[in-house]
């Protein structure tokens, strides 16, 4: 079955970096798009950043500028640098799939993703 496995979360000062990870197996890695969400507490999960299995991103929009997804196909792994990191950051971030192989767009909702990680918490001082 498909294992998401997030890690790279941790504890960092307003304006500074982190970068979180997501191990996937189970399936051909390659011909899926993957998504990371996140969760603050109090608040509804979220849609943070997309990749399409071509290559193809989308982003939230106060994220836009500060955040960067990307796909290593051969290490089955996808990666969301965070820059110029707010306290209102701060959250659980998810790393998710689709069931559909190669869809015809990038997936930004909760509803069509169906495979979860188990998540990572990011902590952002002031």
């Amino acid at each position: 079955q498909v294992q998401l496995v997030e890690s790279g979360g941790g504890l960092v000062q307003a304006g500074g970096s982190l970068r979180l990870s997501c191990a996937a197996s189970g399936r051909t890695f390659s011909m899926y798009a993957m998504g990371w969400f996140r969760q603050a507490p109090g608040k509804e999960r979220e849609f943070v950043a997309a990749i399409h299995w071509s290559g193809d991103k989308t982003y939230k929009d106060s994220v836009k500028g500060r955040f960067t997804i990307s796909r290593d196909n051969a290490k089955k792994t996808v990666y969301l640098q965070m820059g110029t990191l707010k306290p209102e950051d701060t959250a659980v971030y998810y790393c998710a799939t689709v069931v559909s192989s190669y869809s015809p767009y990038t997936p930004s909702t909760e509803a069509e993703y169906s495979y979860w990680g188990q998540g990572t918490q990011v902590t952002v001082s002031s």
